[in-house]
């Protein structure tokens, strides 16, 4: 079924902070084609969700708004936005005809000059409906690689964004060059055509790419440089992953106090971010933020990110953060599990992945109770963890749960400190909770305290070694 989603031009024209006229946002109509499913992720370069495809799909309404999010998040004014049921892609221009002619006269009706199709579209498909529309055309891989464009900050972000992009470009060069293709190769009739534009054009390209791949190979040595000296002093990695908009950089803040930019829109923030925290029990960890996920990431993105990405494959703890109020929260679950399948991660990894179930918050009370209860519900290391990180509800569940997979569970101590030991009575308070303390006659102290597995080992081996330190 056909849904039309018109609205009303929104102008972006008026004065700026400087005084000159802000430009007029750019004009956009965003189409969503709905293929049959024995045509959906069949060689267009979008990710595959195996076995889990047919289980979660999400509804016409749910990809439409997500179409339109992305739209916006590169400041389009988006004028039109509708679902077009598609019966037979076809290899021209993946619509009808009859779709092609009416979408064309709504965007010469709304004087767009952009049109979003949230789909693949080959190099040949995007360059006959640019002709048929008069206007300039992006398939989602295009639109994703505009948004990555604009979010990256940090140099190995931008040389990512630049190769994911021209690889992109490399396969979408069209023979509009022609006018070159006579020029003569060799002297006499037996000279063959020169280099044509297109493979000079090409060849330029690939010559780029060459570039920005050794670039790249500097930036990633001084990243493996860096997790080396982390490993020197070694710190547990746990790294947040999740669906785009699922709240990761917001619970990012929560966690470690820090200003990471985190808004209500898709890939808000791009560039990976570290920082450390001290759990209650003296444990300190470092918490990884990294680019959310989307279903059919482009498999340039992929590859270009895979040395950012390794960060989530070394954590020794990962966080999968979903927004449990989202509808397609299962749908959304499952391409998150499959790109980390791509990168080597198990699904069934329970010990080491914890599911954070985000946004709670905005759950009715029926909802919340349910939440609750299925976490509760859940046994071993499967049970998900209900927070909100607006709010902070459940954040204290959820560092305890980190420290119990990082460090272990709690566990009650007892020990007796001789008058050479006293130096370890500051180590001690630093890395357990409900110290209680009896001075005995002899001079020495007994404690008994809550303290972590990991911590009780370590205090085993500094009592043993004398490292009163």
């Amino acid at each position: 079924m056909t849904k039309d989603f018109t609205r009303n031009a929104q102008k972006t024209g008026g004065i700026a902070d400087n005084g000159e006229t802000a430009r007029e946002a750019t004009r956009a109509v965003v189409i969503v084609p709905i293929l049959p499913q024995r045509f959906s992720n069949s060689g267009n370069g979008e990710t595959n969700r195996s076995q889990f495809q047919h289980e979660f799909q999400r509804s016409d309404e749910a990809r439409l708004e997500e179409a339109e999010g992305l739209a916006r998040a590169i400041d389009l004014d988006i004028v039109h936005a509708d679902i077009v049921q598609v019966s037979t892609p076809r290899p021209a221009t993946l619509l009808g005809t009859g779709k092609v002619d009416a979408i064309g006269e709504i965007v010469e009706a709304s004087h767009a000059e952009l049109v979003i199709v949230d789909h693949s579209l080959t190099p040949v498909q995007q360059r006959n409906l640019e002709k048929e529309w008069n206007a300039k055309v992006l398939d989602r891989t295009g639109l994703i690689l505009e948004i990555f464009g604009r979010r990256a900050q940090t140099k190995e972000g931008a040389l990512q964004v630049e190769l994911a992009h021209l690889t992109y470009q490399k396969g979408r060069l069209v023979r509009s060059w022609t006018h070159l293709e006579r020029q003569r190769g060799g002297g006499g009739f037996l000279g063959g055509p020169g280099e044509t534009q297109i493979e000079a054009d090409r060849r330029a390209l690939q010559e780029k790419i060459l570039r920005i791949k050794r670039e790249l190979e500097t930036v990633v040595r001084t990243r493996t440089l860096h997790r080396a000296k982390r490993k020197k002093v070694p710190h547990p990695v746990v790294a947040l992953v999740g669906y785009t908009n699922a709240g990761k950089s917001t619970l990012f803040n929560r966690l470690t106090g820090a200003g990471v930019v985190a808004e209500d829109m898709l890939f808000a923030t791009l560039d990976p971010t570290l920082r450390r925290i001290k759990l209650e029990h003296g444990e300190t960890i470092i918490l990884s933020d990294t680019v959310g996920f989307i279903s059919n990431l482009p498999t340039h993105l992929v590859a270009a990110f895979r040395a950012t990405l390794e960060e989530v494959v070394e954590a020794d703890l990962i966080l999968h953060v979903r927004d449990i109020s989202d509808p397609d929260t299962a749908a959304q679950a499952e391409d998150v599990h499959a790109i980390m399948e791509s990168l080597g991660i198990e699904r069934g990894d329970t010990k080491r992945i914890i599911e954070v179930w985000n946004k709670i918050d905005l759950l009715d009370d029926a909802g919340r109770e349910a939440a609750q209860r299925l976490s509760a519900a859940a046994t071993g290391n499967e049970h998900p963890i209900p927070v909100s990180a607006i709010t902070g509800e459940g954040v204290g569940a959820l560092l305890k749960e980190i420290e119990d997979r990082i460090a272990g569970k709690l566990t009650k101590v007892k020990v007796t400190l001789q008058h050479n030991q006293m130096r370890l009575m500051d180590w001690i308070y630093q890395h357990s909770s409900n110290v209680k303390r009896k001075d005995l006659d002899d001079g020495s102290i007994a404690l008994t305290m809550d303290m972590t597995v990991n911590s009780q080992a370590m205090l085993d081996e500094k009592m043993l070694s004398g490292n009163n330190r």
